[in-house]
């Protein structure tokens, strides 16, 4: 799914020139999107979903 909704875009402070994404937080969701595929497919996360995830990160839950 394409990008509909003008959004406020930002990728992290760690990201290098290539394998970034960008993160942008509407009223009720998360939007999700490659970089360097700005007007390509975006994910939409509920906050919920969002949340849940950035734990999983920080827990480890997706270390190898």
């Amino acid at each position: 799914m394409s990008d509909p909704t003008p959004a406020s875009w930002r990728r992290s402070a760690r990201c290098g020139d290539s394998a970034c994404v960008e993160v942008a937080v509407l009223d009720d969701e998360v939007l999700v999107r490659d970089s360097k595929d700005p007007q390509g497919p975006v994910l939409r996360f509920s906050r919920a979903e969002w949340l849940a995830f950035l734990a999983g990160v920080r827990e480890g839950e997706f270390d190898r």
